[in-house]
Order: structure tokens, then sequence, then C-alpha cells
């Protein structure tokens, strides 16, 4: 009923927000030992200043055997990927992961890899409310738990971008291919995710609103032409999505090969072999380092390194600057290049922030070509461009874009590039665990269909085997000199047992006609040509 709706998304709301808040805390704390408090003491005035890029790898690399050491000690934390497929078929994901991703993902992020907190967030949280559905609200129904499940990675996600609508929605669309799905549960998800918000926001002292700015005036209008410019900018942004798309399972076969991915026991190799990629690429162009949020202001104005929030130093060996369209080109692709290592590298974090980051580069880049543009468009249409065509969030990703920019003016080109992006990648999944309702409907009927056959099979071959000696018995076939008074009762009988079972069989496979003729949607499904 929606007063009980009401109350789930009040205590799912106060346990996420407190959740999120201490994540919070834990995660700037370390930032901020490593990134600042450990340099000032140990490496200013101590090392040659020639030496102090070098401090980049060095506390990269001791979060890696970080990592490593937590996934193999406690266990495989799961990712993003994980969590969604918790949601469709076990509707809530269970408690044992929350630790080993709470310490994996810490390591990761204050590491300086390509990933940010929103994913952590939403398995901590998705677990947290799921929980509190069964052992609180004492419910066993799969879609109840589901909704509370989402409602809770609803709170996670609108607690992180500050934005209740754009975070909530996200958590919806997010689990599917193409658009929410889950529709029945949208307005409890977006209840659980204001009241998140304003825990999350209370408790850090953090107003919400606008994260980003532009030096110039907001954007005053947006005629046709920029909305056609912007779905214009939101193709190319799908194109280098499949770009980033082959190398990364170029990647990820690479770490296969090298058999890194299957077994836990390898974890520490796995960070190893990605930091060499990540550090490598930071050491000499630092704004591809962390997940984004705080350094997209940078690449966004083109402002100095020095501005760069966390890294240090924040020129690393070279004193690498943004200021030509070469090296804004070099930045993207270099930020492209992190988040594949990242990911296959076993960090555990998520890729939102690190696609606005890539984005907004190459809208850079785009503004050499094309001077007349307005920055808010291009960066923006960019940014949501290639998010939805990895993530499939175009309505999310647009409200959370306008949001933290406060450009509300660009909503018409960042939508018409989101939309435009989900089209032109809709055959091209990077989540694989992405499925519509028809496709868990299908898995189903699947199962069903298999179980039916596999017993069919397991006595079919007795039921035919003692229906032809009855035959026999009987003078059915060439043996006619057998009386029917001679076949003991007891077989009698268990030929009657087995003969009703035969029809049960015979009733079963009757029953099993082909599934297009079924439901003809499925057709369209089974005949979908998958890039990867």
């Amino acid at each position: 009923s929606i007063p009980q709706s009401v109350v789930v998304a009040l205590c799912n709301a106060l346990a996420c927000g407190i959740g999120a808040y201490l994540y919070y805390v834990v995660l700037q704390f370390s930032l901020e030992f490593l990134w600042r408090t450990v340099p000032q003491k140990f490496v200013v005035d101590v090392w040659p200043e020639w030496t102090y890029g070098l401090y980049i790898p060095l506390a990269g690399f001791a979060m890696c055997i970080g990592l490593g050491v937590t996934v193999t000690c406690l266990g495989e934390p799961g990712d993003l990927a994980y969590t969604i497929d918790c949601v469709h078929k076990k509707a809530f994901v269970h408690l044992n992961h929350v630790g080993p991703m709470c310490v994996s993902s810490l390591f990761s992020i204050v590491g300086g890899g390509s990933v940010g907190p929103e994913a952590p967030l939403v398995a901590i949280c998705a677990a947290i409310a799921g929980n509190i559905s069964f052992y609180v609200f004492k419910q066993t129904n799969k879609n109840i738990m589901r909704k509370h499940t989402l409602m809770g990675m609803s709170a996670a996600l609108a607690a992180f971008f500050g934005a209740p609508l754009g975070g909530s929605l996200f958590a919806l669309e997010v689990c599917s291919k193409f658009g929410i799905e889950y529709f029945e549960h949208t307005v409890e998800c977006i209840l659980c995710g204001l009241l998140a918000a304003v825990v999350f926001r209370f408790c850090t002292g953090v107003p919400p609103g606008q994260v980003w700015s532009f030096p110039t005036e907001p954007l005053k209008e947006a005629d046709l032409e920029l909305i056609i410019i912007g779905g214009a900018i939101g193709l190319l942004g799908a194109f280098l999505a499949l770009l980033f798309v082959e190398f990364h399972w170029k990647v990820i076969s690479l770490f296969r090969y090298l058999g890194l991915l299957d077994d836990s026991k390898q974890a520490l190799t796995r960070a190893l072999l990605g930091g060499v990629v990540i550090y490598s690429i930071g050491a000499f162009v630092p704004q591809t380092l962390f997940w984004g949020e705080a350094e997209f202001q940078t690449l966004w104005n083109q402002l100095p390194a020095s501005t760069l929030e966390h890294v240090f130093p924040t020129t690393g060996l070279i004193g690498f600057e943004m200021d030509s369209c070469t090296k804004c080109l070099l930045v993207g692709f270099a930020k492209l290049v992190t988040i594949s290592f990242s990911v296959a590298g076993g960090y555990r974090g998520g890729f939102i922030f690190p696609f606005f980051a890539a984005g907004s580069a190459f809208g850079r880049a785009f503004l050499y070509v094309f001077p007349s543009l307005p920055p808010t468009v291009t960066c923006l249409s960019f940014a949501a461009g290639i998010n939805v065509a990895v993530t499939k969030t175009s309505m999310s990703t647009t409200l959370i874009l306008i949001y933290l920019s406060g450009e509300q003016n660009a909503l018409s080109p960042i939508l018409a590039a989101s939309i435009v992006s989900l089209l032109a990648s809709s055959y091209t999944p990077f989540i694989k665990t992405q499925v519509s309702r028809e496709d868990e409907e299908y898995e189903m009927v699947r199962q069903q269909q298999q179980d039916a056959k596999r017993d069919k099979d397991r006595f079919s071959g007795i039921v035919n085997s003692i229906t032809h000696a009855r035959r026999l018995f009987n003078g059915l076939e060439d043996v006619e000199n057998v009386e029917e008074e001679h076949v003991p009762r007891r077989n009698s009988l268990l030929f009657n047992r087995l003969e009703s079972m035969k029809d049960i069989m015979d009733d079963v496979e009757e029953d099993d006609v082909p599934l297009s003729e079924t439901r003809k949607s499925f057709q369209i499904i089974s005949q979908r040509g998958y890039l990867v």
C-alpha cells in the first residue's frame, strides 16, 4: 500500500543516506591524507623537485597492493554488472558483498583509478535496502523485494549526484537496455532518492546545487540549430564509445589470456598490471587520474593543471597542460584508455563521471574546429553521448548533466545527444547483465522447457521399454502364445501406472509449442545481432 511504501522509503532513505555519508567521510579523509598530508610531510622540500612526479606511481601502486590483498583475502566484491544481475535474478544483493566492496573500492578510488564512488554506493545501498526489506519488513515477494532494492540504488545515486530525480531515474534505467522497464516502482524510488539526498546533504553540510561553473554567461536559449548540433555530437559520442567498447574487449581478452580474470588469487597481479598503464599515463598526463567529478571543471574550462583537486603534483613529470586541440584529444583518448584498464584491472568503482570527463576533453577539442559553438553544448553533449552509449541511460544522464552544470537552457541539445546516442548504440551492449523484462520471461520459459525435457528424457526410455514389453505379453506383436492371465497383477498395475505417466509426458510434449508461436516479440530479441 502507499502508506507502507512511504514507511519503507523513509527507512531506506535514512539507512542509505547515513551509509553514503560514512563512505563519503572515509573517502575524503583518505584522499586528503594520501595526496595532501603525506606529500607535504615527506616529499615537499625533502625530495628533489624534479622527482615529485614519481610520487604518483608510488602512491598508486601502494593502493594497487591494498586492492589486490583485499580481494584475495575478503573475496570478490562484485561490480555494477553483478548488482544489476542480482536485481533481476534474486531481487536483492547479499550483505557479504558490502565489506569487500567498501574496502576494495576505497583502495581503487583513492589510488587514482578512473573509477568513481557511484557504483560502490549503488551496491552497498542496494544490499542495505534489500536486507531491510527481508529482515525488518519480512518481505518474501520477489517483486516487492526488487522494488525495495531499487529504492536503495536510487537513494545512493540521488545522494551522490545531489540530483534526486536524475539519480533515481538512473538506478531504474541502468537495469535495462532501452529505457525504464520497472516503471511501476518509479514513484517510490524517486521518493526514496529525494529523502536520501536530504539526509546525505544534511549530514555533509554540502548544499545541493550546481557543481561546475563556466566563466561565460549561461546559455540563454537553445534554438533548432543547437538541437540538431547536439544530436550530431551525440552521434560522434556514440562512435567514440563504440571505439572504447571494441578496445576494452581487446584489453579484457588480454587479461583473460593471462589467466587473471577467473581466479581471485590473481587479484594482486591483475591490479598491478592495470596500474602499470594507469599510472604510466597519469604521471605524464595527470588530468586522467581519479574519477573526474572535480577534474571536469579543469577540463571544461581548460584551466591550468594547478587547479586539479586531488593529484600531487598537479603538473606530473613534464608539466602537461591542455592548451591545444591535439592535447585535448590526447586527454580524451588517454582517459578512455585508463577507464578500460581500471575496469579490466579489477578496480571497483563507477565509470559515469570518468566518461563525463572524457567527453569534456573531446568537447574542448571540437571547439578548436568550430569555435563559434557554445562550449556548454559541445562539452555536455559529448559527455552525454559517450556515457549514454555505454550505460543506456538517456533520460537520467541528461538530467544529471543539466543539474551539475546549472545549464537548464541546454536541456534540449543534451537530450538530443542522449537520444541519438542511445539509438545509435542500442545493439552494442557493454553491461551484459542489462536485460529487458521479456528477456527475463524468456529465460524463465526456457528453463521450464529444459526441466520438462530433462524429466521426459529421464523417464521416456523406461516407459517405452515397459510399454513394449506389455505389448509383447498382450499378444499385440509377434508373440501370440502368451496368455493375458499369465501376466501378474502387480505387473498390470505397474503397466497402468507407467501408461498414465506416459500420457502425462505426451501432454507435456503437446504443450511444448514453439516459443515463436507463443510470443511473437521474442523473435525480435532472438534476431538481434550484438557486436559483443
